[in-house]
């Protein structure tokens, strides 16, 4: 009870000192204070993005080959015709024939997931709307991560007899059914009726992931089986006479200049499918996965490189590591900073274990233990410390919430992050106050007596 009563008094007594030195208190802790801030501030916007990071892999799906059609080429490798005439080498496209072609050929594979996007419109009770019309199979709900929160997924009668019914977005059916429940109910999309069998759920995507992912809000999208565009839609895969005539045209056109020529021709999408997803079964089989299905496509379709193939998941995991060294650089810097307060409260209680020999010398002389003195000092450090630490987490909360405000950047400030900065300002205050501590103990009380 004795030794408690000695560490209240010496308490009571470094408590006075610093209220006393108010200023010189709070300057001393600046350092203690833009450290902690910086640690809580860094890793909020760490773990802001690592969360965004983690949410746009949802986007893509996990372990996802993505490969879309390239319509104009830059650059041709052109074959010379029998009249001497060099010609452009003849490729189909992107077709549902490249997919068996795929799943019959590489046994990695999981899934595989064919997409055809046409831009359209919906008519329902005189609004008309823009929206896009994505025929797909059922597996690209299960690639993407998409789920229903109302009626039911496409099933195989549906997909064999290209039946007109869609799935919609949530945003339409609060645009086109804000009082009524859609299951059931038709709306026109282009020139076909179809029936909403089935509500996606919201999907949250930042301004920041569509346009670092190349996505679109699918909350506004239209999903139909893909033999229904096909069939009622169009099939870009198919020859029309129209085709044959623009064909000719190119080919036989009036005039020698080539120039006037590729001015003249418009481009044209000769592709069926507008994007093919392609799911592996392991993260280290994508590469050699993604290889094979180039060089594959590049023979079917006459070494022409008319597509992109991209791993969209490799892709924000190399972000992920920039991310991560970008705040191993911020937290060495805050770290540093956090060194640097200790440095100014070790200089700090330096100075004032001079400024109060005469003060140690007394309190010796009239008693007091070295132990006293130690703790005294110690206390001392330990307060500006810990106060710097409660005004550095003040302020770090402000600024992660002030970034995320101002510069639209997402943070996440973590309880761990807190009791982290805290916990480092308070033994920085107990480590830097040790040496100025145990210096005070060590002084003669009569030569501190004697001190001017």
């Amino acid at each position: 009870m004795n030794i408690d009563k000695r560490l209240l008094a010496n308490f009571h007594i470094a408590l006075e000192a610093v209220i006393a030195n108010k200023v010189r208190s709070i300057l001393t802790a600046l350092g203690i204070i833009f450290g902690v801030a910086a640690v809580i501030a860094m890793l909020a916007i760490g773990n802001g993005a690592q969360e965004e990071i983690l949410e746009q892999i949802k986007l893509v799906g996990v372990n996802n080959i993505v490969i879309s059609p390239v319509v104009e080429q830059k650059e041709e490798k052109l074959s010379e015709g029998a009249d001497g005439n060099q010609k452009s080498k003849f490729s189909p496209g992107l077709t549902l024939r490249d997919v068996a072609a795929i799943k019959e050929a590489i046994p990695s594979i999981q899934t595989i997931s064919p997409e055809i996007i046409l831009e359209t419109y919906l008519i329902k009770n005189g609004i008309r709307r823009s929206t896009k019309l994505v025929g797909v199979e059922p597996s690209y709900f299960k690639i993407t991560n998409f789920e229903l929160q109302a009626g039911k997924m496409f099933n195989e009668d549906h997909l064999l007899r290209g039946a007109p019914v869609c799935v919609i977005g949530k945003s339409i059916q609060a645009k086109f059914f804000p009082t009524q429940n859609p299951i059931g109910k038709t709306i026109k999309c282009g020139n076909n009726w179809l029936t909403i069998i089935g509500v996606l759920k919201e999907r949250i995507i930042s301004e920041h992931s569509m346009s670092n992912l190349g996505i679109r809000d699918y909350n506004m999208d239209v999903y139909t089986p893909l033999q229904t565009v096909l069939i009622r839609y169009r099939n870009r895969d198919l020859i029309t006479q129209s085709m044959i005539q623009q064909a000719n045209q190119s080919s036989y056109g009036i005039g020698n200049n080539n120039d006037e020529k590729e001015g003249a021709s418009e481009v044209v999408n000769y592709h069926q499918l507008d994007r093919l997803t392609v799911q592996v079964d392991e993260t280290d089989m994508l590469n050699p996965t993604a290889d094979v299905v180039s060089r594959m496509l590049q023979r079917r379709h006459f070494d022409v490189v008319d597509f992109e193939v991209e791993i969209p998941e490799l892709l924000l995991k190399q972000q992920q590591r920039t991310n991560d060294i970008f705040n191993y650089v911020l937290g060495a810097i805050a770290g540093i900073s956090l060194l640097v307060g200790g440095i100014g409260i070790m200089n700090i209680m330096l100075a004032s274990v001079l400024e109060r020999i005469k003060e140690i010398g007394l309190r010796l002389a009239l008693g007091a233990k070295k132990t006293d003195i130690v703790n005294q000092f110690l206390f001392e450090s330990i307060m500006i410390s810990i106060s710097g630490g409660i005004i550095g987490v003040i302020l770090g909360v402000s600024l992660a919430y002030t970034v995320s405000r101002v510069a639209e950047i997402p943070t996440i400030v973590s309880f761990s992050s807190i009791i982290l900065s805290f916990g480092v300002a308070a033994t920085v205050g107990l480590i830097f106050g040790i040496a100025p501590a145990r210096r005070a103990a060590k002084q003669d009380p009569i030569s501190s007596l004697r001190y001017e």
